[in-house]
């Protein structure tokens, strides 16, 4: 803003509400400007977190808003606790939770060491690689259930060329025990190229001198590889780990637009099994106490992570 601006917005200022201003602290001033935001956000997160907590012990009934609520307690806590398909449906999320890590930190991390050294066309392999991460998990779910389709998919021709097996004998996403291998693969490909950009930046953070010194030591590439790279690196990948974790806990739109949650329940996450209680049985009061159990999950285990990742940041 110009002078002359400043000079008019002043002019224009009531003086009794000028004077104000001018007797209000830095600090004052400060909260005035944040406190629409933190009213927004505490409208936004913990008004809806503590009436979900408060729901939780209730048998309240979303599509039943005049009927009688009754004060349940624990009562659909433990039924939640004590059901055998929710350890499945856990089960199911741990399996997918810890393959997609697992591939996205290997892959994603190879492909930034790869990128890392300079060669012809290099940014231009970059902008491919990070194309499926642009795309939404909607298209990308609609695209891959055409590549997995036994009589026209892509994805079964390849793997018929490769092993020779009749590309119509399986089906990915038709199969109980393809089909979590199915959404893994998937979302492998979508977000491996969010791990590299992150192990990308980590690379590219670490001063060439110490490489040079490393190299004045003798050490082999090897030994810089593990005793520099890595260590240097390690804090991204564990940002990365974090949050891929987090993402694919909740991870919904994808799953369901490639399997629905089946065959059966195998590849039923535990956000897909939430959606069902609230929307379509409309148990919202058990559906809340779901949510409250996978936030608490995620919560207790997000912070136990960070505090590994602060002591690895700090060494």
């Amino acid at each position: 803003m110009s002078q002359l601006s400043m000079d008019s917005v002043a002019r224009a200022t009531p003086p009794r509400l000028s004077r104000r201003i001018r007797g209000l602290s830095d600090r004052t001033i400060a909260w005035l400007f944040i406190a629409p935001t933190i009213f927004l956000l505490l409208a936004v997160n913990i008004f809806p977190l503590i009436w979900t907590i408060r729901l939780s012990f209730t048998n309240f009934a979303a599509n039943r808003p005049n009927a009688e609520v009754q004060w349940v307690g624990l009562r659909n806590y433990q039924r939640i606790l004590t059901d055998p398909d929710t350890w499945a449906t856990m089960q199911a999320t741990a399996h997918f939770l810890i393959w997609t890590i697992l591939l996205q930190v290997l892959i994603g991390f190879t492909l930034a060491w790869l990128i890392n050294r300079k060669f012809r066309g290099n940014d231009l392999w970059t902008t491919i690689i990070v194309l499926p991460m642009m795309l939404s998990p909607a298209v990308v779910g609609n695209f891959w259930t055409l590549l997995y389709q036994p009589q026209i998919g892509l994805f079964n021709s390849i793997v018929a060329f490769l092993t020779g097996a009749d590309p119509t004998s399986f089906s990915m996403i038709g199969d109980v025990d393809l089909a979590p291998w199915a959404i893994i693969i998937v979302d492998t490909w979508m977000w491996t190229p969010f791990v590299m950009l992150i192990c990308l930046a980590g690379l590219r953070s670490i001063p060439e001198s110490i490489y040079e010194a490393a190299e004045c030591d003798r050490a082999s590439k090897w030994r810089q590889f593990w005793t520099i790279t890595v260590p240097m690196v390690l804090p991204f990948l564990m940002l990365a780990v974090l949050f891929r974790g987090i993402e694919n806990f909740k991870m919904f739109d994808l799953v369901v637009q490639l399997t629905g949650g089946g065959p059966g329940n195998t590849t039923t996450l535990t956000s897909i099994e939430l959606k069902r209680e609230a929307f379509e049985k409309w148990r919202t009061g058990y559906s809340s106490a779901y949510a409250v159990i996978l936030f608490v999950t995620v919560f207790g285990l997000a912070s136990i992570y960070v505090k590994a990742l602060n002591r690895v940041k700090d060494r």
